[in-house]
């Protein structure tokens, strides 16, 4: 799990490409921001994972999963 609430952007997108160099299959990280969620969304689809969303309050929790 990669928490990356409170932490505005670029730090999430670096945070997820650094959990994506492992090459595991799939990876759940929470952001706390849509914008957030746009970028690190866009960053993981670039690199050939699928990401769903569900909402958690104020908080979403990303689903990472490689294509």
């Amino acid at each position: 799990m990669i928490d990356a609430r409170g932490r505005s952007c670029p730090e999430p997108v670096i945070m997820a490409k650094k959990a994506l160099a492992s090459k595991e299959a799939s990876y759940e990280m929470m952001v706390d921001n849509r914008v957030s969620l746009e970028n690190v969304t866009r960053f993981a689809n670039h690199a050939g994972y699928e990401v769903k969303v569900t909402e958690q309050g104020d908080d979403f929790l990303l689903n990472i999963t490689k294509k």
